[in-house]
């Protein structure tokens, strides 16, 4: 038996799907867990509780922790650091191997390509909260108390990816022939991980036994070279038919502070714009060269996307109808 915490989101979902077609026996949690139809075990757990986290953990030799927090810093936090010594201290007593999925916030301001041996040097609370976490996931581990990995992605998109900021500012305006819009700069380079990709390697660091020279903080397969948000809206327009692409609406700092004063998430991406007005370079070599698995290409992952997407417009259209 395997386990997914958080397994409503578009992560969970994708490694639900990719662990089910190994015929690896699921549990699948959340606090209003939904039914994927793989024959899979339901608990509805608040990971607040620690009573409830261990019950839900038992009898799992593969945990993989996927929540998604709502973006506010606030609760980031308030949760983090207790969601996290609770799934610890339940792996521990049940001995199960601990799968985290990360982010790359802890790294804040990198200079050229992040790699596993990147310092991290926080610019952000967010990013601060995160350099929290990891701390207290490596500590477990050095101590020998909890089988740890952490699986870190960079910014994600893919089908079904409605909190990914490339679907919500370009593939999502896109498909409902809107004008897309980016953060800081359209001209400069950002990684993005297919999230299919992350799921497939997110199994295998579950999976895998042993690491080499015990090696816990792994980056996930990501295409490379990274592309432009002007790139992205090419490819992705052309997958729509639409010629010449729209030009995008680049959203300024001063816009989202304003933006923030009626919304909390958008609030929040102000201090994480630093990301966007520089070139964003993920490196997942070290991933690729250890495992064998290569990412897939940007432009059959936007591809991909988009389709999605366009089934669902349509069949919003159909039900639409009178």
């Amino acid at each position: 038996m395997q386990t997914i915490l958080g397994a409503n989101g578009v992560i969970g979902f994708e490694l639900a799907h990719e662990l089910h077609r190994r015929g690896i026996p699921l549990r699948l949690v959340s606090r209003t867990p939904a039914k994927r139809g793989l024959n899979e075990e339901l608990v509805a757990v608040d990971l607040l509780d620690a009573k409830a986290t261990r019950r839900a953990v038992q009898g799992t030799s593969v945990v993989y922790l996927t929540v998604g927090l709502p973006y506010d810093v606030r609760v980031w936090k308030a949760q983090w650091p207790v969601i996290i010594r609770n799934v610890l201290a339940a792996c521990k007593e049940h001995q199960s191997r601990l799968v985290f999925f990360d982010n790359v916030y802890m790294y804040g301001l990198v200079q050229g390509w992040m790699t596993e041996q990147s310092p991290l040097h926080p610019v952000s609370e967010k990013g601060q909260v995160r350099v929290q976490v990891a701390d207290l996931l490596l500590q477990a581990a050095r101590a020998g108390e909890v089988d740890v990995r952490i699986a870190r992605s960079a910014d994600f998109y893919g089908p079904g990816a409605r909190t990914g900021i490339p679907n919500i500012l370009i593939f999502d305006p896109l498909a409902k022939g809107g004008r897309p819009k980016w953060l800081g700069s359209a001209t400069r380079l950002h990684s993005l991980t297919y999230t299919r990709d992350a799921a497939r390697a997110t199994a295998e660091l579950g999976l895998r036994d042993t690491l080499p020279r015990g090696q816990r903080v792994w980056h996930l397969p990501t295409d490379s070279p990274a592309l432009t948000a002007e790139q992205w809206v090419q490819i992705a327009a052309r997958e729509l038919g639409r010629t010449p692409p729209p030009k995008i609406q680049i959203l300024s700092a001063g816009m989202l502070r304003v933006a923030g004063l009626f919304q909390r998430t958008i609030k929040e991406l102000v201090e994480m714009l630093y990301q966007y007005d520089q070139d964003y370079l993920f490196s997942s070599e070290a991933f690729e060269k250890e495992f064998g698995l290569k990412p897939t290409p940007y432009a059959q992952g936007i591809a991909e996307t988009m389709r999605r997407l366009k089934e669902a417009s349509s069949s919003a259209r159909k039900h639409s109808k009178p």
